[in-house]
């Protein structure tokens, strides 16, 4: 069985695949003081019973990274493991002028979208995690670049921060737009504001592709991260939801390696 573990700035999520099959997922905080041997003992009593014989790994946080590595070389030095990271084959071309700044969790949701969805045109994975990353793939699989908003839980939190009358409220979305008090205008600015900007985005990166690719058929557009469930049926650009995409795209470069 393979272990996925995708290390993010909030949370990180670990998967346990049998074949193709995920099996069992995970999602607990991410921590960037913790130690390789608080991992290991966290992740270990996680997987506890799955006979795991690979393990992939990506990481938005070099100082989790830096533990996680050094995990798996004193723990699960005899498994076949792969981290992603520069140098590491996942048949992703990164048509962008920097492609080392591009994060791991950018270039494997490519792959699986790709893998997913791409075979009768591009694809638009939007994901909904401490940043809104809008990442653009082109027919052919490449990563072409993309766009980053800040996320709807940090926007919230530094919106109480700065306004005193202001407070965190429940993300969920409100019964109108127009809101009749404070937390359901608040609800409305946030729900509905992120759906309409992630429209508007999707809107002008679907126009360029049409312009970069005429006649490449319709451009899917998918929704993965912590946060998509917000906004699913108020987005209407929005067409899938794939909740376990990245690791779904660590399977498949564990696979090529």
């Amino acid at each position: 069985m393979l272990l996925a573990i995708d290390v993010g700035n909030t949370n990180t999520v670990l998967g346990v695949f049998n074949g193709d099959i995920l099996e069992h997922s995970w999602r607990v905080k991410t921590d960037p003081r913790d130690t390789a041997d608080e991992l290991w003992l966290q992740y270990s009593s996680l997987v506890e019973g799955f006979d795991i014989t690979g393990i992939a790994i990506c990481s938005t946080v070099p100082a989790v990274l830096r533990e996680v590595r050094k995990l798996v070389n004193d723990h699960y030095s005899d498994l076949k493991s792969v981290i992603i990271e520069p140098g590491v084959k996942t048949g992703v071309p990164l048509l962008v002028d920097n492609p080392k700044e591009i994060g791991a969790d950018r270039i494997v949701n490519t792959l699986a979208a790709s893998t997913l969805y791409g075979k009768d045109g591009p694809a638009i994975v939007v994901d909904f995690g401490t940043s809104t990353n809008l990442d653009v793939v082109s027919p052919k699989g490449e990563f072409l670049g993309g766009a980053l908003a800040p996320g709807i839980e940090i926007s919230v939190e530094a919106l109480a921060a700065r306004a005193a009358q202001l407070r965190k409220v429940e993300l969920i979305k409100p019964k109108s737009v127009i809101g009749k008090n404070t937390v359901e205008a608040l609800q409305s600015g946030t729900i509905f504001g992120f759906a309409g900007q992630v429209d508007g985005l999707v809107n002008r990166i679907i126009d360029e592709l049409e312009e970069l690719y005429p006649n490449s058929g319709d451009v899917s557009v998918i929704a993965t991260g912590g946060l998509a469930p917000l906004v699913l049926g108020i987005s209407e650009s929005i067409e899938f939801h794939e909740p376990d995409l990245t690791l779904i795209g660590l399977r498949l470069v564990h696979e090529r390696n």
